[in-house]
């Protein structure tokens, strides 16, 4: 490629050519690009290019000149582009050049269809972003916040009501045959509540509804309906007491993660053998299954051989759970990347139908807080640069309560910020509408008042 300088002595032109050329050097592994001034003999440069065995491309660059562009196109045996008077920036322009060598080059074609699929994801999470960070929305999430609407489950009332079972986010009411699960707005973290964050319990109940019916075809769940945004009716299972946590990256933070075990020179780690010389947030060979156990005490990470020697399961039971969360975490994988997400890893929880005894996927599937998600467009480019991959989840706020205090050792927690609540709310919805592509539905949420006539009315 032979970049044909317009113009002479013009700085910003010169930047643009340097650009282009890093640019389509670095992404595109086409290193054969030089610089020349079209001001130059035209002879000099058709005998150049003409006597080359060598395929090529030129391209005219700066303001346009009309004179020699028709010239070049009439003597020249060479492909001419003209990039003069575009508005393109260097990395665009890069782009269609590498997409014209790539008619030449299958390397180059790969190439060109990654950065393609990379810009396509980043507009993706551009557009969420900004239709988030709308007045309405903000508004909505300010005034949730600041008249204290928030889902605590605190007021569902109402005569015929079963007795609330209150769990960490989720509440569950007994029927006699199902049961009415509620997803409050509360947000949990060291063992703790730290903060009710507006519109979260809508956002993590719809969100596994869409995930319950995306893979239905694959093992059937316990979803009967969703009668309130908030609010799950299900059947009533005896769940397993193992979480099958599936990974595709070598990444977390907790003890039980497969970093972190890693890290301290675990090399068998639930039953998989680990190659040295990993780092951490590079995607595995394969997705791992890699179970914890759910004990009083603490969790624990466990091999499959051991949950059958053990006696937490049978090898049947274990069987159909495995294979069934290694199936739908693969179709997550492959939704999220269509909305320009990484699905890193997540946990699924399964149980045996009270009634029928059949295995059915419980809990919740694919949520923010169950499952972590990478900004795809950006993980290669942060991994070369040794950067944490972007991210939008709860993260910001718990590196908040560990700055400011002891969350597992003070008896009274700092109130999180507001500007910290209203921030993750957004974050919340954000990735709700990526995973999705439903927008968030305010009037609908929240209404304890709707969500005790929502269970009286089905159980």
């Amino acid at each position: 490629i032979t970049l044909l300088l317009t113009q002479e002595n013009d700085n910003e032109l010169l930047n643009s050519a340097e650009e282009i050329c890093t640019i389509l050097s670095t992404k595109f592994g086409l290193k054969q690009v030089t610089v020349r001034l079209a001001s130059a003999a035209i002879e000099r440069l058709l005998n150049v290019n003409n006597d080359s065995s060598e395929s090529a491309v030129w391209v005219l660059l700066g303001p346009k000149n009309l004179q020699l562009q028709s010239v070049l196109e009439q003597e020249a045996c060479v492909p001419v582009y003209c990039a003069a008077d575009r508005c393109n920036s260097p990395a665009t322009i890069a782009l269609e050049l590498a997409k014209w060598c790539s008619l030449a080059s299958n390397q180059v074609r790969e190439k060109v269809k990654l950065a393609v699929s990379q810009m396509k994801q980043k507009r993706l999470v551009d557009d969420a972003q900004l239709h988030t960070k709308s007045r309405c929305y903000i508004q909505a999430i300010e005034d949730s916040y600041d008249n204290r609407l928030q889902t605590t489950g605190d007021d569902i009332q109402g005569d015929g009501l079963p007795t609330r079972l209150r769990g960490k986010v989720r509440d569950r009411y007994q029927g006699m045959s199902k049961l009415a699960l509620v997803t409050t707005d509360r947000q949990s973290g060291f063992d703790r509540m730290l903060a009710l964050v507006p519109f979260k319990g809508a956002v993590l109940n719809l969100t596994s509804s869409f995930w319950f019916d995306r893979t239905k075809h694959i093992i059937p769940n316990h979803l009967l309906a969703v009668p309130h945004p908030n609010v799950s009716i299900v059947k009533k299972c005896k769940p397993f007491p193992i979480e099958f946590v599936v990974r595709s990256y070598l990444t977390g933070s907790t003890s039980t993660s497969i970093w972190k075990n890693y890290q301290n020179g675990v090399r068998n780690y639930c039953g998989h053998e680990l190659p040295e010389g990993l780092t951490k947030n590079e995607k595995l060979w394969k997705n791992l299954l890699t179970p914890t156990t759910k004990e009083e005490d603490h969790d624990r990470p466990i091999s499959p051989q051991d949950i059958v020697s053990e006696g937490w399961m049978t090898q049947d039971e274990l069987d159909v759970c495995s294979k069934a969360a290694l199936q739908v975490f693969a179709l997550g994988q492959e939704i999220a990347a269509k909305r320009g997400l990484i699905l890193v890893d997540t946990k699924y929880e399964f149980g045996r139908d009270e009634e029928t005894g059949e295995i059915l996927l419980i809990d919740e599937v694919h949520t923010p807080d169950s499952s972590r998600y990478w900004l795809a467009s950006t993980y290669k480019e942060r991994m070369a640069e040794g950067k944490e991959p972007d991210n939008i989840d709860k993260e910001f706020l718990r590196l908040w309560f560990r700055d400011n205090c002891d969350p597992y050792n003070d008896e009274m927690l700092p109130a999180a910020p507001r500007d910290l609540v209203i921030e993750l709310a957004r974050r919340y919805i954000t990735l709700y509408e990526m995973i999705t592509w439903n927008d968030f539905d305010f009037q609908g949420s929240g209404d304890e008042k709707a969500i005790a006539e929502a269970i009286i009315s089905e159980l």
